[in-house]
């Protein structure tokens, strides 16, 4: 079939298709929102912001492991599968041990620790398990090996988990920024674009204001009015990048306003605001999804920057960016990974985003 017969949709679709880091970009965002969405059912640590501490084995390397035990603080609840979206309620407080023995109806352990002269023999009766009623019961479901792929964090926190977890906040402030910006960027856009005059003098003036505000100094302003938060940064971030996409709107109305099929719709006598909305923006999508790919990648920056200042998503909802700033002075502690593994996934998923909006920005071109 020649391209003479095809829509533009499946041109740009097999343009797309040839693009091999286009696809392989598109499908590690795919790979990461999937990830994301179901974080707490692949996170080895499921319990709520995978928050479970173990001031013993802080900043382990990975691939460390070690025997836990698990005494509940109260009776066992079963798992729901509200829990695998949410996480699931912490009802277990897990001691790292370095070797027990069952004696009678009581657990004897040694906590871990590094230094030898420390060492000191804990015991723990069976009463103390609630839900429980033989000690080999509880030695069958509560003490266990548990290995920590990317090693632990300060707080002895599995890290992997913190980054399965934290991908939430910037895969959705991506999202939540992008169609902020695209709502308020396509009103005002349309509107300077479409009627022109003081109209878009005044939208213009508007956007050159913002413009040249600092983006980063814009959006720590807005936290600050809003206030510290996980939902106030996603507003923040989105009022702040809509000024890219007005202007993109703005010049693509002001270059397609005149076209024949735009005469048409007001010879017929449609309203300003379905020749806006069903005429006028669905051919003029292409470069607003590609600036909407870039846009995305900016969001996720200026989440990790503003984490990183303490403004962002706060403790103990973990995101990369609260993860770098936890340990970057690990970097010359002799632990760098604690802060380069999140520092890693900021730069792929952006990266991702970027190449990804390339791709589509060439697929898109009908020049080419």
């Amino acid at each position: 079939m020649s391209k003479s017969n095809q829509s533009l949709t499946n041109i740009a679709l097999q343009k797309f298709r040839k693009n091999f880091w286009g696809v392989f970009s598109f499908g590690y965002i795919v790979l990461m929102i999937f990830l994301a969405l179901f974080a707490y059912v692949f996170a080895p640590d499921n319990s709520e912001n995978a928050n479970q501490m173990h001031l013993a084995i802080h900043s382990k390397s990975p691939g460390f492991q070690v025997q836990i035990l698990a005494v509940p603080s109260e009776k066992m609840a079963p798992k729901t599968i509200k829990g695998y979206f949410f996480g699931h309620p912490n009802q277990l407080t897990e001691i790292p041990i370095l070797e027990y023995k069952v004696v009678g109806n009581v657990i004897q352990y040694i906590e871990y620790t590094e230094d030898i002269e420390l060492k000191q023999t804990k015991e723990i009766s069976l009463d103390k398990f609630i839900g429980f009623s033989t000690i080999q019961e509880v030695e069958k479901k509560l003490i266990s090996t548990k290995k920590f792929y990317l090693g632990t964090d300060k707080y002895g926190r599995d890290l992997l988990s913190r980054m399965l977890v934290g991908s939430r906040v910037s895969i959705s402030i991506g999202f939540v920024a992008v169609l902020i910006s695209l709502v308020v960027g396509l009103f005002f856009g349309a509107l300077g674009g479409y009627y022109g005059g003081k109209i878009d003098a005044l939208v213009m003036w508007l956007v050159n204001v913002i413009w040249s505000i600092p983006t980063l100094l814009l959006v720590i302003a807005i936290t600050l009015a809003l206030g510290k938060g996980f939902w106030q940064v996603f507003v923040a971030v989105g009022l702040t990048m809509w000024v890219e996409v007005a202007r993109v709107v703005r010049g693509q109305i002001i270059s397609v306003k005149e076209m024949q099929y735009v005469t048409a719709a007001r010879a017929l006598g449609f309203s300003d605001m379905r020749i806006i909305l069903n005429h006028i923006i669905p051919n003029i999508m292409a470069p607003v999804i590609v600036i909407s790919a870039a846009n995305f990648a900016s969001a996720i920056l200026v989440e990790s920057g503003l984490s990183f200042l303490g403004l962002g998503a706060q403790p103990p909802i973990p995101s990369w960016g609260g993860m770098i700033k936890d340990h970057y002075s690990y970097i010359i502690l002799g632990k760098p990974y604690l802060a380069l593994v999140p520092g890693t996934a900021i730069m792929l998923v952006t990266l991702a985003f970027m190449m990804t909006g390339n791709a589509l920005r060439d697929a898109l071109d009908v020049k080419q």
